[in-house]
């Protein structure tokens, strides 16, 4: 499997068909191939989006269609979302080329996403903090509005020149990533795998009454944050959840 083919681009929301098969087109063209879909409100096989794909109605009819965007992102191990928006509560901004670079460095196990939101107001602060990181595309300062299908066509050219255009050489030259090394000796944690520890914590936290469960704040937003950075692997996570585990049977008085 080469690195385009571990790439997923997550379209949430998505309103107007015709975007959808536009996005294909514009993933075919990049040699990136699986689309998947959070509760588009318009269907993939319609004339427009058929249209709208051109050549790449195949890539469109295939993608996979998700109640959840948690759903859409359990295998995935390192998610991307692509925003224009700024956030109350900064998550790690990056520039797509900086993003390919990440996607480099990534084990070779990790299926990577990139989130794509809504025609009209993008990813919401949720969803954003589902991803690892917050990507945006540098533009002109009199007017930097793209449409979803263009941003989607320069991530993924982006992803193709680094990926699979860059010549030899200098992927050895890049700086290693917060894993050190490609191979590793466990995977990372996939999304699913991350939700779970995130609700097992949130229970421990309200059980130790540190968190007030009817009234969170921001907590459990920033601890989201703190481990998109630190970006625990399988074995971490299990040992995290292991000493959660510990601390509710405490508290049990077992």
């Amino acid at each position: 499997m080469n690195d385009l083919d571990r790439i997923s681009i997550v379209m949430v929301h998505t309103t107007d068909s015709g975007n959808l098969g536009s996005a294909a087109r514009a993933m075919k063209t990049m040699g990136i191939h699986d689309l998947r879909l959070v509760a588009p409100e318009d269907s993939p096989d319609t004339a427009k989006a058929i249209a709208r794909a051109s050549g790449a109605a195949d890539l469109l009819l295939a993608a996979r269609q998700f109640d959840t965007l948690e759903e859409a992102l359990a295998d995935c191990s390192l998610v991307f979302g692509a925003s224009a928006r700024k956030r109350t509560i900064p998550w790690p901004l990056i520039t797509p080329p900086v993003m390919a670079d990440l996607v480099l460095k990534e084990p070779v196990e990790g299926r990577v996403a990139v989130l794509f939101g809504r025609e009209d107001n993008g990813l919401t602060n949720e969803e954003l903090s589902l991803c690892h990181y917050h990507v945006t595309i540098p533009c002109s300062d009199e007017y930097c509005v793209l449409n979803v299908s263009q941003a989607i066509q320069v991530i993924c050219y982006q992803l193709r020149q680094s990926l699979v255009e860059r010549p030899k050489g200098e992927e050895a030259a890049l700086d290693t990533g917060s894993f050190g090394l490609r191979e590793w000796d466990a995977p990372p944690a996939t999304g699913e795998e991350m939700e779970r520890f995130f609700r097992h914590l949130e229970e421990t936290l309200v059980a130790l009454e540190f968190l007030k469960h009817e009234n969170p704040g921001q907590l459990m937003t920033r601890m989201r944050r703190m481990f998109g950075r630190i970006r625990p692997d399988h074995m971490e996570v299990n040992v995290l959840r292991g000493v959660l585990t510990a601390m509710q049977k405490k508290l049990r008085g077992q």
